[in-house]
């Protein structure tokens, strides 16, 4: 989805190129998030000034952009500032400069804001401000915030005891949808407003010396025990519902003093992911859905929209562990491609300190006090989207056997569509590489209001599904910039494995089975660095058999069924070839009718209980002239040498499928390279999908 980011320093002097700079470097960390334009609000020379700039295409088309404004004084220093930024991956409007993001309230930049998400309401609000005569100029969502803040900024004119948090709070009660918000206004200079419902948003604090608190506390308001303010307070009436001003309790929000207690130099950096502020500080609070953040005079204020909400009233402040070398692509050309090559050690994160190989256990910390209560359930449902539920798909047999409790795997999407029954007595396991995936945050609070225990599985700590899941697993895979997932794919594979393993083991008549997994599990670094090994081979195959066709067809059944649904899904994200993953055993009901000398298939053919019925399909598709791509395993002799073949090693049935992407992901980069496109940023689509 859209990326947001903000930079706010205090007593601390900065160049305006240099708060470009920062705000232009952090949407790059974020462009994998969209990256049809984008835009950014600096300081201008006076206090009533906001300098807007926005461009389409990526970040670097911004930069250009900002080096062409020769009027512009970009050696003029400031000791406290604020700006902001943003980069669209657009939903409502096609990508322009107007259509970018940040939107203001009227030609003057009274109030700017950027805005990550989707407002549902949005046409009802522009219809009432129309009416009240607010002229708007984009097609987007988006403008509709801004204009309500100078309307309600309007409405409040002679209330001098309004705060730049009780506006945004007014703004924040007639939104429905979801977002992460930032605002900046001239007649509140220095000062940044943000707040969050259903989109990530984190904080990143910096200064040079150690903070004295290692939390922050949510300042609540309205009720007896709070001083008064002052006069009486009394809000214009509006068909957007009466402005209330809260009374503030004593500020017990921290001002960040050294541990020597006096006020220093600190900077701020609000983003909508780590990877945006790792390169700053490694400080950060995230904040939750309803909390609005006030930044002003180097101090951090936290409040809530409504107070005896049962949410904390304190924001841990963490350390991030990304390292920014994990975010850079080092040698490689593309994300993707160190993504791929980067499996051999995110699989083996994704196991330390949970897979004992010598006595055969795994120990899943985030799951042990629920193990009973997951074992006892009528049935285990996995709900997810794209990628992710491919990794469901790929390890629902193996839970069955294992487990022997019934398993479903539902696209979140269409589960939340049906209104599916769920019960008290069901497990629901939520998987999203991110956390915080829109469709599959709404199944999880849809199953939660039922009584279903939720198990989340994500690769992003402080997540949403990470915070409101009952427990979980999280896939260490490491920070996943390349749009189509690839490691993380690995990564969920195998943490839903160990969740399996670690469910039977009350189930002695598993035990062989379990340590002949947990010794492929042994072995799979090295395997995978072997697949890896005929990359050479997968290039020539890419360029000389694949690269101009049009279509691809992918089959196998069994374990490999979700390898050809997860390995057409690549192919198609990056490399824009029309590609469909078949299961074998539906061949004669339908697909066989598209095989033909023309048509290219690939067959994953690998040696399982299965075998003899895949090359049953083999020598369908052969009967009809096709020509299929085998990826087999090394060694099988039952295939001639006159077909064209990848071949991988063997390992037991149920880890094969991490054997058998690995070079569907790799033909998909090829492919991309290639076609000439952006491997990391494919057209249309974004990282993180935080709208319905």
């Amino acid at each position: 989805m859209c990326g947001i980011f903000a930079y706010l320093n205090y007593l601390t002097a900065v160049d305006r190129q240099t708060i470009a700079d920062i705000l232009t470097n952090g949407l790059k960390r974020l462009e994998y998030r969209g990256y049809d334009s984008a835009g950014l609000a600096i300081d201008g020379d006076s206090e009533k000034e906001v300098l807007i700039f926005k461009e389409v295409g990526k970040v670097a088309a911004l930069q250009k952009l900002i080096e062409e404004q020769k009027s512009v004084n970009w050696e003029k220093t400031f000791t406290s500032h604020c700006g902001m930024a943003h980069t669209r991956w657009a939903t409502h409007g096609q990508p322009s400069p107007i259509n970018s993001h940040p939107h203001r309230s009227d030609p003057k930049n009274e109030f700017t804001v950027v805005h990550n998400g989707i407002i549902t309401n949005y046409r009802e609000l522009k219809l009432v401000l129309e009416k009240k005569g607010y002229a708007f100029e984009s097609e987007t969502d988006t403008e509709a915030i801004a204009k309500l803040a100078k309307y309600i900024w309007d409405s409040q004119k002679g209330n001098k005891q309004l705060t730049f948090t009780d506006l945004v709070k007014g703004v924040v009660k007639e939104l429905e949808g979801a977002f992460a918000m930032i605002f900046k206004s001239v007649h509140f200079p220095n000062e940044i407003v943000a707040t969050r419902r259903g989109s990530p948003l984190l904080i990143g604090v910096k200064t040079p010396k150690k903070l004295k608190v290692d939390f922050v506390d949510v300042e609540f308001g309205g009720i007896a025990e709070e001083r008064e303010l002052p006069g009486e307070v009394e809000a214009a009436p509006s068909t957007l519902g009466t402005l209330e001003v809260p009374q503030l309790r004593r500020s017990e929000s921290r001002a960040f003093l050294s541990e020597d207690g006096l006020p220093q130099q600190i900077e701020y950096f609000l983003a909508s992911d780590p990877s945006a502020v790792v390169e700053h500080t490694k400080t950060v609070l995230y904040l939750l859905d309803d909390d609005i953040a006030n930044i002003r005079e180097g101090e951090l204020h936290i409040h809530r929209l409504r107070r005896d909400d049962g949410i904390s009233s304190i924001r841990s402040i963490q350390t991030l562990e990304i390292e920014l070398a994990e975010i850079m692509k080092g040698s490689f050309d593309h994300f993707m491609q160190k993504e791929i090559y980067e499996q051999p050690d995110s699989v083996v994160n994704t196991m330390r300190g949970r897979v004992n190989f010598d006595t055969h256990k795994v120990t899943l910390g985030g799951l042990k006090s629920y193990l009973p209560t997951i074992r006892r359930c009528r049935r285990i449902v996995f709900i997810a989207c794209g990628t992710s539920y491919h990794s469901a798909l790929a390890t629902r047999a193996i839970f069955e056997e294992l487990t022997e409790i019934p398993v479903s795997t539902e696209l979140a999407s269409d589960f939340l569509d049906r209104k599916t029954p769920i019960f008290r007595d069901d497990v629901c396991v939520f998987i999203s590489q991110s956390g915080e995936t829109a469709d599959t945050i709404l199944a999880m609070r849809y199953c939660m209001e039922r009584g279903a225990l939720c198990v989340g599985v994500t690769n992003t700590v402080g997540s949403s599904i990470s915070r409101e899941s009952h427990c979980g697993v999280h896939i260490n895979a490491g920070p996943e910039i390349g749009v189509a997932s690839t490691k993380a794919y690995t990564s969920q594979y195998i943490a839903l494995v160990m969740i399996a393993i670690q469910l039977s083991e009350d189930r002695t008549s598993m035990t062989a089975r379990r340590n002949e997994i947990i010794d492929g599990l042994h072995a799979l670094p090295q395997h995978i660095k072997e697949v890896l090994a005929i990359d050479q081979e997968l290039q020539r195959l890419a360029k000389d058999v694949l690269h101009k066709e049009k279509s691809l067809l992918i089959m196998g059944r069994g374990f490999q069924n979700a390898t050809c649904l997860e390995g057409a899904l690549k192919i198609k994200e990056v490399s824009y070839m029309h590609s469909e993953g078949i299961l074998a055993g539906e061949l004669k009901h339908g697909p066989l009718a598209l095989v033909d000398e023309n048509m290219p298939v690939i067959l994953i053919m690998t040696r399982d209980s299965l075998y003899p019925k895949v090359r049953s399909a083999l020598e369908q598709v052969t009967a009809r002239k096709g020509q299929p791509i085998i990826i087999c395993n090394k060694g099988d002799d039952a295939i001639g040498a006159e077909s064209k073949t990848i071949r991988v090693p063997q390992t037991i049935d149920c880890l094969q499928g991490l054997l058998t992407i690995i070079p569907l992901q790799l033909l998909s980069y090829h492919l991309a390279c290639l076609a000439g496109v952006d491997v990391d940023f494919p057209r249309n689509l974004a990282k993180s999908v935080t709208v319905e």
